[in-house]
């Protein structure tokens, strides 16, 4: 086989390169595209979680009593000291004339 000459290298490396170049911007979007979805993924991994939990409102009115929500009730937005299922049963031995929310209504599972 005869040996090419410098042009016929020079070209061929060129395009070896491009091809490279195209590959590696496809393997890059590929990437961000991946990233993406696991973000994504453990976002909702995070919300269902949050959803599980639950918040206490403390009462902060003279005679009101603390009120029982969701952790993801948008009628107390605290997104502080959430509870599980344990520390509800507590707190409702601790108050039991704790009001629940009408909206999220964390008792009905």
């Amino acid at each position: 086989m005869p040996e090419l000459t410098t042009a016929e290298r020079l070209l061929r490396q060129r395009a070896l390169r491009d091809w490279l170049t195209y590959q590696l911007r496809l393997t890059e979007g590929t990437i961000c595209q991946l990233e993406a979805e696991e973000a994504e993924q453990e976002r909702r991994r995070e919300k269902e979680s949050v959803a599980r939990l639950w918040k206490l409102q403390p009462g902060r009115v003279s005679g009101m009593e603390p009120m029982l929500h969701r952790a993801d009730c948008s009628l107390y937005k605290t997104q502080l000291g959430y509870l599980d299922r344990e520390h509800v049963l507590v707190a409702l031995e601790e108050f039991p004339e704790l009001e629940v929310c009408g909206i999220c209504d964390p008792l009905a599972d």
